[in-house]
């Protein structure tokens, strides 16, 4: 099984780094965008790196080309996200082209509202996981509530 770990710098970042024994025995790679945190990363782990989409509409195409040819080479099993931007184009490319399953895990950070890539991502995730128990009423019946990653 081949683990894609999408998700933004910072702290969708710190997160998902905090569950890295969910994926670290199997093979794994990141896609991120580039920021001293992650070119950090990109030292020890497989990273790479697309436009940061930031709701620009011409950034959000290059990520989608850029994540495309990415999984076309890595072809993973699972893609595993915390979010954000970056998330969003890996996580419906896998989805529809390779068939990829989906591991959303919303941020620790949404305690009363849904994030917009938990929202865009939530019909095609396999797993969607919650953070704060008052947020499976924020999502239907496929939100399951595992407690705080950090």
């Amino acid at each position: 099984m081949k683990i894609c770990v999408a998700c933004s710098a910072g702290g969708h970042l710190t997160e998902v780094l905090h569950i890295k024994k969910c994926y670290s025995k199997y093979p794994h790679f990141f896609i991120t965008f580039k920021r001293v945190d992650t070119t950090e990363l990109g030292k020890r782990e497989k990273v790479y790196f697309v436009e940061n989409p930031s709701r620009n509409v011409i950034k959000f195409l290059k990520c989608v080309y850029q994540s495309f040819r990415i999984l076309l080479k890595e072809k993973p099993d699972v893609i595993m996200t915390t979010g954000a931007g970056v998330a969003v184009p890996a996580c419906y490319l896998g989805k529809l082209f390779f068939n990829s399953k989906v591991v959303y895990i919303e941020s620790i950070c949404r305690i009363e509202e849904p994030s917009l890539c938990g929202r865009v991502l939530y019909p095609i995730a396999d797993l969607f996981l919650v953070q704060w128990k008052n947020m499976l009423g924020k999502y239907g019946d496929k939100a399951i509530y595992r407690g705080a990653i950090v």
